[in-house]
């Protein structure tokens, strides 16, 4: 298996002092490691039966649409406010300082149907909940987050309660190394 680690770039004082950014455009770079990127993003849900797959502008459309295309599924663009050309349900959202929203198009999910919502990163989670309560608003059922890191010191995984969290690479304040965390065990399907 493809050391993904040894592609993630850290950038010291970005974008601001006091910041260490994961920068995974050496992923994005490589062939190898971006295909490696995509299998382990999906492979937990292979099995799910999703029949969407969704993502937030705009680095998770870089991993979302070929997730789809290995899952067999759609690929549904979850977008900031004059984006979207059509009529769209719209969840807006507290930031730190001030608000934010997100919008998809009313016919981008149906009702019942499973979808996976995948992004590059995991943080806060703010953006990630807000895409989860956009879906729910659309009936659709959430069968799980996936993201390339998971920023864990930030409590972003908390905050997606009770949705499966999968992430490939795990960041922890205590150490500079990743610890590769690939769940194998995936819950399935909610009764």
């Amino acid at each position: 298996m493809l050391d993904l680690r040894r592609f993630v770039r850290d950038i010291p004082d970005y974008p601001k002092p006091g910041i260490l950014f994961r920068d995974i455009t050496p992923i994005l770079a490589d062939p190898q490691a971006l295909a490696a990127a995509v299998e382990a993003l999906t492979e937990p849900f292979l099995d799910a039966k999703i029949d969407v797959v969704a993502a937030a502008e705009a680095r998770g459309f870089i991993f979302a649409a070929p997730l789809a295309i290995r899952l067999g599924a759609g690929f549904v663009p979850i977008r900031k406010p004059g984006k979207l050309p059509f009529d769209m349900h719209s969840f807006a959202y507290e930031l730190e300082y001030g608000t934010d929203e997100l919008q998809i198009h009313v016919d981008g999910v149906k009702p019942g149907q499973r979808v996976l919502i995948v992004d590059d990163l995991l943080a806060t989670g703010g953006t990630m909940e807000a895409c989860c309560r956009l879906l729910e608003k659309c009936d659709a059922e959430i069968v799980g987050c996936s993201f390339l890191i998971h920023l864990v010191q930030l409590g972003g995984e908390a905050r997606l309660s009770p949705y499966h969290v999968h992430s490939v690479l795990s960041y922890d304040q205590d150490d500079d190394e990743t610890e590769l965390s690939i769940q194998n065990e995936f819950p399935g399907p909610s009764a």
